[in-house]
């Protein structure tokens, strides 16, 4: 009889600390409505202590998002418990607090500074804290896969006796190879007594490359829990991208048979585009599953072969998880509905305000070029969200620039009722205007990275730039903008980018004593 895995997704958690990969409450909610039509089982929604801003994304995803358990990351402390069971508890019975402590001997002796008795003190007063809060809990043993077995499974069979319904085994440094991280979980399905009583889950981070190979391994020895990131994004090389797990299990049922899970696989591809375009980390074309030449064929023996038989070169039918032809595109001449309805078969769901100023960029290109594509209208949603009377709109842009003159740009930017101008030179138009709008707002931001992609065929094509910039501190922020005019469209990006930091350094970090000796999640 098949067994679930149960899918488990820390895009919004763990997959935010990838730098530049920062989201906005705005596009941590679309992504975690994706992640519910996506049918995932738990959404770990975020880390409530570590700032204001991820506590109330946490809350509001808890009280909006409906289906799949929601989790909050703490560390064992009193102040992270207590945080993260007051934002996931409007969840209800879905709300599950996940408490982490690292366990392996370097973190032990240079990190937590604790001897071992302590460690598992600190975790079984961490599990009660939060059971008493809510009735899922999770535990992970941080850096399990470099922990010694035998105080690894002291930890476990504590934290189960404590009340932990979860048990996470975190290849946190991406260590682990397959055939020793499945003997780890064998070793621990043999030695810790009440084993049974908890559900075993992976974590698996792919600084070997070889974060989906352990994950499937695991699952052979006893895991019935995996966790990743979509697209597979998350510190140093990522996590283990969920959509490789799930699908190798679905299309390898002559060797996974006995395992299935129950994700709606065609809203894979829509998941990892929603995720792609939302953090502003570009998915590559040779990436596995969702990339855009995970089912080309260029070699003429393939194409031949495709054409005779589909599966001679072809593994898994790409209308199964979301790939196919776009429906027909929106004219300048289509009207709000049509544009909305549009909007829901990509995924998002918009207020009224944004529709209505989505509405009015969506007349201005569509008068521009003769058709407004999916990737159009979504790049468009890129440099709308998060913009509103509190942000600064690009208003007026004037560049000139040559082989002979000195590029200059004058910008006008609007905040409500708020108008201010300014010009200023640069080495190039895109520099110059950049350099415009730091006079104007009294700034300076270091422009780390730049990509420009042309969303669609045709000369017309709408141009999408995005940024990541440095403001100080070291903290990348990433913006967008979309126009038919790249300088337009850079402008538009660089703009988003800073009012991304200006809303993130409103935001008051709520960290605990630093004296506990307690760093930020690495799990």
């Amino acid at each position: 009889m098949s067994e679930k895995i149960f899918v488990f997704d820390t895009t919004l958690r763990d997959g935010e600390q990838c730098p530049g990969a920062s989201m906005n409450l705005r596009e941590k909610l679309e992504v975690a409505r994706q992640l519910q039509r996506l049918n995932v089982d738990i959404i770990e929604a975020g880390f409530p202590v570590i700032s204001d801003g991820d506590y109330e994304s946490v809350e509001r995803i808890a009280t909006e998002v409906r289906g799949p358990i929601i989790a909050g990351l703490a560390r064992c402390t009193p102040a992270d418990i207590d945080a993260a069971g007051a934002a996931v508890k409007p969840a209800g019975d879905r709300a599950r607090i996940h408490v982490f402590l690292a366990t392996s001997k370097i973190h032990r002796d240079h990190k937590l500074k604790k001897v071992d008795e302590e460690v598992v003190r600190l975790a079984v007063e961490g599990v009660k804290r939060a059971k008493a809060l809510v009735k899922d809990i999770e535990f992970s043993p941080e850096d399990a896969s470099r922990t010694e077995p035998e105080f690894l499974a002291k930890v476990i069979q504590a934290a189960i006796e404590a009340g932990a319904t979860t048990v996470n085994i975190p290849d946190t440094v991406g260590y682990a190879i397959p055939d020793q991280f499945a003997a780890l979980i064998q070793y621990l399905k043999d030695n810790v007594r009440n084993i049974d009583d908890a559900i075993i889950s992976v974590h698996c981070h792919d600084d070997l490359g070889l974060s989906v190979a352990n994950s499937l391994a695991a699952i052979r020895a006893g895991a019935r829990q995996v966790e990743g990131t979509i697209n597979g994004i998350g510190e140093r090389a990522g996590n283990v991208a969920l959509e490789e797990v799930v699908m190798a299990l679905k299309t390898r049922k002559d060797f996974y048979g006995g395992y299935h899970t129950d994700l709606n696989y065609q809203e894979i591809v829509k998941t990892s585009r929603l995720v792609s375009r939302m953090c502003g980390l570009t998915i590559a074309r040779s990436k596995a599953i969702v990339g855009e030449n995970a089912f080309a064929h260029g070699a003429g023996i393939h194409q031949d072969g495709i054409l005779k038989h589909r599966e001679t070169y072809e593994i898994m039918n790409p209308v199964d998880i979301g790939w196919g032809e776009s429906e027909l595109p929106l004219t300048k001449h289509s009207g709000r509905h049509a544009m909305v309805k549009r909007l829901e078969h990509l995924g998002y769901r918009l207020s009224d305000e944004e529709i209505n100023r989505l509405f009015a960029r969506f007349k201005e290109i569509g008068d521009k070029k003769k058709f407004v594509y999916d990737e159009d209208l979504a790049a468009l949603i890129d440099d709308s969200f998060g913009s509103s009377g509190e942000t600064w709109q690009l208003e007026y842009l004037h560049v000139t620039s040559g082989t002979s003159t000195v590029p200059t740009a004058t910008v006008r930017v609007r905040k409500g009722d708020e108008l201010l101008q300014d010009s200023a030179p640069g080495n190039g138009a895109v520099d110059a205007a950049m350099k415009a709008i730091d006079r104007i707002l009294h700034q300076s931001g270091h422009l780390v990275e730049y990509l420009v992609e042309s969303m669609s065929g045709g000369k017309d094509a709408l141009g999408e730039v995005t940024v990541k910039c440095d403001f100080g501190g070291g903290r990348l922020v990433t913006g967008k903008g979309a126009s038919t005019d790249v300088i337009d469209a850079s402008a538009r990006a660089y703009l988003n980018a800073v009012n991304r930091f200006r809303q993130q350094s409103k935001e008051p970090a709520k960290l605990p004593s630093q004296s506990e000796n307690f760093e930020p999640a690495t799990v």
